[in-house]
């Protein structure tokens, strides 16, 4: 018996059989891009949250969010310590914000903005503990030290200058 000639495709399964796994592998593909998309929305959702936390802080605390960094070293330390705080809480906003929107420049205009006011306590921490900036991403650090730059605050007096 001659065996009958056997088209390529026979080889790898019927015709249903392919379409049925190319529509599994679009399937798949899907998928991975909802969790994609999951994972973006939920990115922005807390970097909305944090950012609103951050502005019921600055209204509750306007010492804070306009500081006049020499009056609060002058009130104690725990005043120091809340403002300390109160940046830390700023800067990773700012992280979070600028992660989960990298195509959007406003917050980071909206950071730059409300950053200024804290670039003398942030020069003076360094200044004491340069290992400070290094709890924050590495974005962030180029950042708060391009920022202090931008606007003269160098050590050892930290003070703003005219920018």
């Amino acid at each position: 018996m001659s065996q009958a000639s056997i088209f390529w495709w026979q080889k790898y399964g019927t015709l249903a059989q392919m379409a049925q796994a190319a529509v599994a592998l679009l399937g798949f593909a899907a998928i991975l891009f909802q969790i994609n998309e999951i994972r973006s929305n939920n990115r922005a959702v807390a970097a909305r949250q944090a950012f609103l936390g951050y502005t019921d802080l600055a209204f509750k605390n306007p010492k804070f969010s306009a500081p006049d960094y020499d009056t609060i070293k002058a009130s104690g330390h725990d005043a120091q310590v809340q403002y300390e705080n109160f940046v830390a809480y700023f800067l990773y906003t700012c992280e979070e914000a600028i992660a989960a929107y990298a195509d959007k420049r406003e917050w980071q205009a909206s950071c730059d903005y409300d950053l200024k006011p804290h670039l003398p306590f942030l020069c003076e921490k360094y200044k004491a503990e340069p290992a400070y900036l290094e709890t924050y991403r590495t974005d962030t650090q180029q950042w708060v030290k391009a920022s202090m730059k931008t606007a003269s605050v160098t050590p050892p007096d930290c003070k703003l200058g005219k920018t």
